[in-house]
């Protein structure tokens, strides 16, 4: 007779787990399907109490575009996010091989100071950035935000990354050398590809937090064809008359992308923020 080499959980219990598994997304998808609810709303139903519209309008989607500079702001933000995260791996590449692989001296105090910036708010900087940022001449730029996302992402970037080339074997670049390549070559062969999901990882947590910026956004730039994605949906608040289901359409926009994004490279994600917790 076998013996049974692992345990079995009891069909309660899977139902169980199963069950409140998918109340749980359920629960967190609520208020996105509110959302296309509500931009697919009539403007005549909008103080109805239901949760359903009566028809769905696609009209809030359309206007958006025509009558808001959602594109322009979409276009900006695209290129704000994309340029932040390429500075951020330029700066944050090197950095993260260095503190892993060169024990140096104040290497523990860079890297403490490393992690103190990441607990500083934007919002407690934002009359400092200002300043200084008129005293360059970049205020109301795409560039003033992609060098301000990137500052504040650095940190977290290079934390992920040093931690996933800190636990790849340091015998496979020395191996590498060994055959004639020399240490920029060793990185750029051996070293790097094999820490692309830590990389992914920076880059699209990077991406996501430039992504949803608004505070910087808002107090670094003015004319509202170089703002953001999200403060031209703030934009879309009237003082005096709100039209929601075109805010709520221009939401969708903005979390479209997002979420396209994330569910291609989600893989990379959890094994990027699992690195260096098992050697």
């Amino acid at each position: 007779m076998s013996t049974p080499t692992a345990r079995t959980r009891p069909r309660g219990t899977t139902v169980a787990l199963t069950v409140t598994a998918w109340a749980l997304a359920a629960l967190f998808l609520l208020p996105y399907v509110l959302v296309v609810l509500t931009a697919g709303r009539p403007s005549d139903e909008l103080r109805d109490n239901s949760y359903l519209p009566s028809r769905f309008d696609w009209s809030a989607f359309t206007k958006v575009w025509t009558d808001t500079t959602l594109g322009q702001n979409l276009s900006n933000t695209l290129l704000i996010a994309g340029g932040s995260t390429l500075l951020v791996l330029l700066v944050a590449l090197p950095a993260a091989y260095c503190t892993a692989r060169v024990r140096f001296r104040g290497r523990t105090a860079f890297l403490l100071l490393v992690l103190v910036t990441q607990m500083f708010q934007p919002t407690a900087l934002q009359v400092g950035l200002y300043r200084e940022f008129h005293a360059l001449g970049l205020l109301d730029t795409t560039a003033v935000l992609m060098v301000a996302n990137a500052a504040f992402n650095l940190a977290f970037a290079v934390w992920i990354i040093s931690a996933y080339i800190g636990s790849i074997p340091v015998e496979l670049e020395e191996a590498a050398m060994m055959d004639g390549c020399g240490r920029a070559r060793a990185l750029l062969r051996v070293t790097l590809p094999l820490a692309m999901p830590g990389i992914v990882t920076a880059v699209i947590f990077t991406f996501i937090a430039a992504w949803n910026e608004f505070i910087m956004g808002l107090t670094l730039t003015t004319s509202p064809e170089r703002q953001p994605l999200t403060v031209g949906i703030n934009n879309m608040i009237g003082a005096y008359s709100v039209q929601w289901n075109q805010v709520f359409a221009a939401s969708v926009v903005a979390i479209v992308p997002v979420v396209i994004l994330f569910a291609v490279i989600e893989r990379h994600v959890v094994s990027g923020l699992t690195a260096g917790s098992v050697k």
